[in-house]
């Protein structure tokens, strides 16, 4: 009960962080969060084994804080003297987690971005709490106040069930410090050269990473994850995930890339940056092919149907997306009859479809509360006698995840965070001053949310809240630029 309560108060301070219009409580309430949430990690780990190490050893633990103190500060240096850095940073470090033991289980972190993050609101905060600023960004609107809901009503329903300790590591490692990454985003002064930049980056990153998908393609040797080696023995097929710990992880990096990059080449004149831009498409499409995402290839689809839409004729998109659903229904009834002789539809998914079907169970038995937040994998255990390796953290489906653990009150708040936050990134987008910006940020963020309906993590992806921060930018450069006119 009183890790709950932690949480909540956790929650609800980052939450108040969203929504408080003055600048000087904003900053306030962010350093709060920025020390109550590693508190609680700390209390949550200290007696794990995995730290005897440290404990044993005072003067290495004592190190390792002041090196990332040093960090933190030459960071926060550097984002005080040179704000666009910051984001730079943040697209640098998007990709690349660490392994780190946490009580009975294994989180794949973003260390990286943590630090980032942390020196980043420092870098915003400490001015304001000297200089008492007032607001200097968007206004906070319905959006702000349903994700700050979501945030609270998550905490909340980690008191009952058997998922405290998930639900614990899911606040502290991703609901905190990404809300706050989406605010220091959202009031990044956005122009087209730091935009320019950013996606120059994220090419270069992402081809960077395609490449060493090729060496592991080429090599047959992956070198993280040793459930996909595993996999990889024992099946007619080769999967790779380059510096992910998961294939469809970095499918869904690189669609994101992918729709990008396409969405400026839709609005380059310049056959020489058009040029340029396809054949990085073409690497990244290469890439993402050897990871055999099928969750990816939708969700660049959906991305590229958002895309031709806002391009150029919204009625020919929907046709033609429509013909292509038909004749995807086509071919699964006609798969249906070669499952049904052959392998079951749980093998085709690779067991997605009993966990589906087990998440909608744990509903229908609690449809109101839900099972508890984050208790999806123990009780999906419990009900259906399973494995630990058959049993996910989750149903590889987002909003049956949501229904299972949270109930209709989870995913009511589930859908109008959805709503609201396609409002935000479709409206305006083609009159946008930078339409390619705008239009591919929001066919990414689709493409996201429909990776998100096939496979998992959605605001445990930190790609969810940059994508949100930047809309919500370039949504508050577009109302003051309609006002000074």
């Amino acid at each position: 009960m009183a890790t709950a309560l932690a949480l909540t108060i956790c929650s609800l301070l980052t939450g108040a962080t969203l929504v408080v219009r003055s600048a000087t409580a904003r900053a306030r309430l962010m350093l709060a969060a920025l020390v109550i949430a590693p508190l609680i990690l700390i209390i949550h780990v200290a007696d794990a084994d995995q730290l005897s190490a440290l404990r044993e050893r005072p003067a290495l633990a004592m190190l390792a804080l002041i090196i990332g103190l040093l960090v933190v500060g030459a960071l926060t240096v550097l984002f005080t003297k040179r704000p666009g850095t910051f984001v730079i940073a943040v697209v640098v470090t998007l990709p690349f987690r660490i392994p780190i033991a946490v009580g009975d289980s294994t989180a794949n972190l973003l260390l990286g971005l943590y630090l980032v993050v942390a020196a980043g609101a420092l870098a915003w905060l400490l001015p304001r709490l000297r200089s008492g600023a007032s607001e200097d960004g968007p206004p906070p609107a319905a959006l702000e106040w349903v994700i700050a809901v979501v945030l609270v009503l998550y905490s909340l329903q980690s008191v009952y069930g058997l998922g405290r300790d998930p639900a614990l590591e899911n606040i502290v490692f991703f609901y905190v410090p990404f809300a706050l990454l989406f605010v220091l985003v959202a009031r990044s002064r956005w122009t087209e050269r730091l935009a320019g930049r950013t996606l120059a980056v994220l090419t270069g990153l992402a081809l960077l990473l395609s490449a060493i998908g090729f060496v592991e393609f080429a090599t047959k040797h992956i070198f993280l994850n040793p459930k996909v080696i595993a996999s990889n023995q024992f099946a007619d097929y080769f999967r790779v995930n380059s510096a992910f710990f998961d294939p469809n992880i970095f499918g869904r990096f690189l669609v994101v890339v992918i729709v990008l990059l396409v969405a400026w080449i839709c609005w380059q004149k310049r056959n020489s940056l058009v040029a340029l831009g396809a054949l990085a498409v073409t690497v990244l499409f290469a890439g993402l092919l050897i990871t055999l995402s099928q969750s990816s290839f939708v969700g660049l689809l959906a991305g590229l149907a958002v895309i031709a839409a806002l391009r150029w004729n919204v009625r020919w998109t929907v046709l033609v997306v429509s013909v292509a659903l038909l004749l995807g229904a086509l071919t699964l009834a006609i798969g249906s009859g070669a499952l049904s002789g052959g392998q079951s539809a749980d093998r085709a998914t690779s067991g997605r479809a009993a966990l589906v079907t087990g998440g909608g169970e744990l509903f229908v038995q609690r449809p109101l509360q839900g099972w508890g937040a984050g208790s999806f994998s123990r009780q999906y255990r419990l009900e259906n006698n399973a494995s630990a390796e058959r049993a996910a953290s989750a149903s590889h489906t987002i909003p049956i995840t949501i229904a299972a653990e949270q109930g209709l009150v989870g995913l009511i708040a589930y859908l109008a965070l959805l709503a609201l936050a396609f409002i935000r990134i479709l409206r305006g987008a083609r009159s946008a001053p930078w339409p390619e910006m705008q239009v591919g940020v929001a066919a990414a963020f689709i493409a996201l949310v429909v990776h998100t309906l096939i496979y998992a993590a959605f605001l445990e992806d930190p790609l969810t809240w940059v994508l949100l921060g930047v809309a919500t930018a370039l949504a508050g450069a577009r109302s003051n630029e309609a006002q000074s006119d």
